[in-house]
């Protein structure tokens, strides 16, 4: 045999599944775990007509992957605090990082206080169905009134021990953030309506 073919095959040897003791079907499932999320935005205006749309796909944080494994894995119960859904200011951003938590977000900041667009009420409360076919899915959209004008740029979800409606607030442990593919001026009297579904 030519010795170039031969490396060849002896590095395709080392890399295959096989090697690992893992059958080709094993390898495909290995290959396809992992979560994603994905965002459906849409605003409307005072009158209810609809002056933009986005879906977008998230990044799932760090840490929000590390307390899902560790409430399946290692709890012997638990009682899911929020989700709370919260807006990011289209303001000062870069992007969002799976190494993001809610101390600590360098690329972005959450508008409603100090950062426009400020809406109503704090941060709002998402409500899932159950879990189906490897995701979970909002059973209602969550919904932002806005108050004043500003860009808005995207959206987070925070859950968890600490975790708060209040705007700012830096508890609890951020499981997904996603910027939108522009940021958008809202105004008074806008409102910003968002389904939310996550899963393998």
């Amino acid at each position: 045999m030519n010795r170039r073919v031969f490396a060849v095959l002896l590095a395709l040897a080392v890399l295959s599944p096989l090697s690992y003791g893992l059958a080709p079907a094993q390898a495909q499932v290995v290959e396809r775990v992992g979560l994603r999320g994905r965002y459906v935005v849409e605003c409307r205006d005072a009158s209810g007509r609809l002056r933009w749309r986005e879906t977008v796909h998230n990044v799932v944080t760090t840490v929000g992957i590390n307390l899902m494994l560790d409430t399946s894995f290692l709890g012997s119960g638990y009682t899911a605090t929020g989700p709370f859904a919260g807006l990011i200011s289209g303001a000062s951003f870069s992007g969002v990082s799976a190494s993001d938590t809610m101390a600590s977000h360098p690329g972005w900041i959450e508008s409603g206080l100090a950062n426009p667009p400020t809406y109503l009420t704090g941060r709002r409360t998402v409500t899932f169905s159950s879990a189906a076919a490897g995701q979970i899915a909002t059973s209602a959209p969550f919904s932002f009134s806005i108050t004043g004008t500003g860009v808005v740029g995207g959206v987070f979800i925070v859950y968890g021990s600490g975790a708060s409606a209040t705007i700012d607030d830096t508890g609890g442990t951020l499981y997904s953030a996603s910027v939108f593919d522009t940021t958008h001026t809202v105004s008074p009297f806008d409102t910003i309506n968002i389904n939310y579904a996550t899963g393998m």
